[in-house]
């Protein structure tokens, strides 16, 4: 029996509306092996959390497009620590600055992939702390 898949939860918080970013990213995950769960628009942080917790899944993954990423992920760490899912991988992607790459790290965020990353790098970098 093999390794078992890493897995991901893909999901857009808050009320962004566009995921056409997020459900490409979602078939490149698939497509390097990983078994990706996509919540879809809307997304509240204790829903993704729950989702996350009943998936049992090593990644959660927040794609923001509307500027709030900075909230939204604070949010989402505090939920994580509160649920003892800090063993889980963080990735955040979407419309995010560079100035606010540091203060998502800060948060607890383990990985921030600004819209033009290229799916490699995402890839690898889920790969190299699943193994890790």
């Amino acid at each position: 029996m093999g390794k078992r898949k890493i897995r991901v939860l893909l999901a857009k918080p808050g009320l962004d509306g566009h995921d056409r970013g997020a459900k490409v990213v979602a078939h490149a995950l698939r497509e390097a092996g990983m078994e990706v769960i996509y919540t879809g628009l809307h997304q509240t942080v204790p829903s993704i959390v729950k989702q996350a917790l009943q998936e049992d899944v090593d990644v959660i993954g927040l794609s923001i497009m509307s500027g709030a990423h900075i909230p939204i992920s604070r949010k989402l760490m505090q939920m994580i620590k509160e649920e003892k899912l800090d063993d889980k991988i963080v990735v955040v992607g979407g419309v995010i600055p560079s100035r606010d790459v540091a203060p998502l790290k800060e948060l607890g965020v383990d990985g921030v992939f600004p819209g033009g990353t290229y799916f490699d790098d995402i890839v690898q970098f889920i790969k190299e702390k699943a193994a890790a």
